[in-house]
């Protein structure tokens, strides 16, 4: 999340399962609103983008990543907490090192002391609107 009126670099990761993707469920308390991201973080000044991305998982999940490639640039101006956020995302497509966690379901992380879940979603259920990834603009890339 941006802070103090400055965009943030995140780079996030894309990681598909036949028809899921593994993304981590957010909620918002203001607008009472439960919503999708994929998995990663923020870029650290002088930390390429790559790089973080597999800091990131390593530090939330403690997941290797395989096949990594570039898929795009994203920006997203976004609302959280009540609070104006700006992010530019680096968006990779990549896999587990470890199989295994292709056959998890779900599971539970701490992220800046806060208790998140990451889990497998089926892609039809944002495409029909019934759940909200976040950027909205992700969805071209699966």
């Amino acid at each position: 999340m941006a802070k103090d009126g400055k965009i943030r670099v995140v780079a996030l990761g894309l990681i598909r399962r036949d028809d899921r993707l593994f993304v981590s469920q957010g909620y918002d308390p203001v607008t009472n609103q439960t919503f999708y991201r994929f998995l990663g973080g923020g870029v650290e000044f002088g930390e390429g983008s790559q790089d973080a991305l597999k800091r990131e998982f390593q530090e939330e999940i403690q997941a290797d990543l395989t096949d990594i490639r570039y898929l795009g640039c994203l920006e997203n101006v976004f609302a959280y907490k009540g609070k104006q956020g700006h992010e530019v995302i680096q968006l990779y497509q990549c896999g587990f090192a470890n199989p295994a966690f292709y056959q998890i379901d779900e599971l539970t992380f701490i992220e800046k002391k806060r208790k998140k879940k990451a889990l497998w979603v089926d892609i039809a259920r944002f495409k029909s609107g019934e759940l909200l990834l976040l950027p909205t603009s992700s969805s071209e890339y699966f």
